[in-house]
C-alpha cells in the first residue's frame, strides 16, 4: 500500500491547458464563418422561395445585398455568388474565408452550394 498519492505533474497540466486553449481558439475562429454561411444559405433559400418565377438576377442581387446589410453580414452578394437564369433562376455560391490562427498559420474555409428556384420552392 502506498503512503502518498501522486497526481498529474505540472508539465502534463500545462500541456492540457495549452491543448484546451488551442481548441478554444480554433472553435472561435471557425464558428463565425460557419454561422455566417448558414445565415447566407437561409437567406438565399428564403428569397428564392418567396420570389416570383420571373425575377431578374439583378433584382435578386439587390434583394440579397439588402438582406445581408440587415443581418450584419459584411460581404457583397456578387462577390460570393453567381446568379444565372435560363428557364429558372440558379444561384451558385462559391467563396472562401481566411482566418488567422497562430503566427503565420491561416485557416481556409471553403463554402460551395448551388440553389435553383424550382427545387427550393418545391420544399
Amino acid at each position: 500500500m502506498r503512503k502518498s498519492q501522486r497526481g498529474a505533474s505540472y508539465s502534463s497540466i500545462l500541456f492540457a491547458v495549452i491543448v484546451f486553449v488551442l481548441l478554444a481558439k480554433f472553435l472561435v475562429a471557425v464558428g463565425g464563418p460557419y454561422f455566417d454561411d448558414r445565415m447566407i444559405d437561409s437567406e438565399i433559400s428564403e428569397v428564392l422561395k418567396n420570389s416570383p418565377s420571373d425575377i431578374t438576377p439583378l433584382k435578386l442581387n439587390t434583394q440579397m445585398n439588402q438582406r445581408f446589410s440587415m443581418n450584419n453580414i459584411d460581404v457583397k452578394f456578387e462577390d460570393i455568388a453567381k446568379v444565372t437564369k435560363d428557364n429558372q433562376l440558379v444561384v451558385k455560391k462559391n467563396y472562401e474565408v481566411r482566418k488567422p490562427f497562430f503566427l503565420n498559420i491561416d485557416l481556409v474555409l471553403k463554402f460551395e452550394k448551388n440553389f435553383d428556384q424550382s427545387s427550393v420552392q418545391a420544399k
